[in-house]
């Protein structure tokens, strides 16, 4: 309702008082981007929807009122209901909100690879939270789908699911587009945003083609998630991208489908937040890198809109931690680093692993031939997530457990493989890889986010040496 309208109390009547947080959702501002533009050499406008300044600082906070309202209509959900859902964060953050002020519990569950802090908000709302592994598949008993299902029914409660709730593409195609129609005189005509349930970008691309079909709508997605032609496989940007097709994908209002890197996100999110003042997260440094690629072809008289779904404040420990981003291979903290070392061996090749289902012949083959005694185990095919990586075989451990039963030359690696390596990021530097190989006898090297080769102390000794004479 709007503020000081509430007919229930005259004292708020011709005030600026919102009757509850509920009713400040929505109506969130456009801002442009000046800073970004000047630096890209942008001809057209380019300007953000600021979901942070909704009451739980995120997009979600408009489904999440709208699935609990439907609910309430439809007997889904009764009063001092139990809530259930799987989420990144910001719905559940959205859900706790409407939660309290309207007298139900929350269980929300979460992967392993959100930002720590993201399970703490939850839990200061009031929630239970339950956290998964994220390498596993969707069907998988410890996926965060099946945990939600399971508790779900033993909980009795009600699952908003906003993967398949309509009401979530719905809300923003009541809010969100409207919002931007006005905010840009009915002007605006690209609009970018990402795409993980979907609910977002198609509610709003719905309501913007009614009013002008020719607006064009662009999804910025994860490069290994399906919407973009991936396989699904883990990712470390939260929020966005899908290992599976939401109810609410919708094709038929998308024009263009941009794949993004983890490290393209991470890196514009960190430059928008310093340059222009606005703290995004990674799903936000997604969207925007991708409205940055169709700015740049747009024609001086459009207006690009790019939805920020989040604020940066829930990335603090990682993509806004340096240590985290160089162990990752995203930043580089030294001249003298680990990818010196790579560039300047001729014996150091790039990865060569194994799968688990393949033999243990075949790993000892691969390390006989390349003169190499470490493997990594890494499911799947190239290029890997630092999450496909499983475990590692080694000559001693494998010599020890032939000699014991050769028959094992036949079994597969997952049989007898070792716990993973130690990883290090390419752009850290030298002195921390001594410190990792003092106990370890190699570690795995990452480069944006993924595996690039393994780093033996033969290598290390190797580039000292030849240094060394200069």
């Amino acid at each position: 309702m709007p503020w000081g309208d509430d007919s229930t109390d005259t004292r708020l009547h011709g005030t600026q008082i919102a009757d509850s947080v509920l009713d400040t959702i929505g109506n969130t501002p456009l801002v442009r981007l000046r800073q970004i533009s000047e630096r890209y050499g942008l001809a057209c406008v380019l300007a953000m929807k600021m979901e942070t300044t909704n009451p739980g600082g995120s997009s979600k906070d408009r489904p999440a009122l709208e699935m609990i309202l439907a609910a309430e209509r439809d007997g889904s959900l009764q009063p001092g209901g139990t809530i259930v859902e799987p989420t990144s964060g910001n719905t559940g953050v959205g859900l706790a909100i409407v939660a309290a002020q309207r007298g139900y519990r929350c269980v929300f569950v979460m992967t392993d690879k959100v930002a720590p802090e993201k399970v703490s908000l939850l839990r200061a709302y009031g929630a239970e939270v339950v956290v998964c592994p994220v390498a596993v598949a969707p069907e998988d008993p410890q996926s965060y789908y099946r945990v939600a299902e399971r508790l779900t029914r033993e909980r009795n409660a009600f699952r908003p699911n906003q993967y398949a709730n309509p009401n979530n593409p719905l809300a923003h195609q009541q809010t969100t587009g409207p919002e931007l129609w006005e905010q840009t005189g009915g002007r605006i005509t690209h609009f970018v945003a990402g795409a993980g349930t979907c609910g977002t970008i198609t509610g709003t691309a719905r309501y913007l083609k009614s009013r002008n079909p020719a607006v064009r709508v662009i999804a910025a997605d994860p490069d290994a998630s399906v919407f973009s032609g991936g396989a699904g496989r883990p990712y470390l940007v939260e929020g966005v991208g899908e290992d599976f097709f939401p109810a609410a994908w919708d094709p038929t209002v998308y024009d263009e489908v941009i794949p993004i890197s983890d490290e393209q996100s991470f890196l514009t999110a960190r430059q928008v937040s310093q340059v222009e003042g606005i703290l995004i997260g990674g799903s936000g440094g997604l969207a925007v890198a991708a409205a940055i690629q169709v700015a740049q072809r747009a024609q001086p008289e459009d207006i690009v809109v790019v939805l920020n779904p989040d604020s940066g404040r829930g990335y603090l420990s990682r993509v806004f931690d340096d240590g985290w981003m160089a162990g990752y291979g995203f930043l580089q903290e030294c001249s003298e680093c680990v990818s010196a070392v790579l560039a300047a061996s001729r014996t150091t090749p790039s990865l060569l692993y194994v799968n688990p289902a393949d033999s243990v012949r075949r790993a000892v083959d691969l390390m006989q031939a390349n003169g190499i005694s470490q493997l990594p185990v890494c499911k799947n095919t190239p290029p890997f997530a630092a999450a496909e990586v499983s475990g590692a075989v080694d000559e001693l451990h494998l010599m020890a457990a032939i000699a014991a039963d050769p028959h094992l030359l036949d079994a597969p690696v997952e049989q007898i493989m070792g716990p993973k390596l130690p990883t290090i990021g390419a752009g850290q530097p030298m002195t921390l890889a001594v410190e990792r190989l003092a106990s370890a006898p190699a570690l795995l090297v990452l480069s944006g986010g993924r595996p690039l080769s393994v780093l033996t102390r033969s290598d290390l000794l190797r580039y000292f040496e030849e240094a060394a004479r200069g």
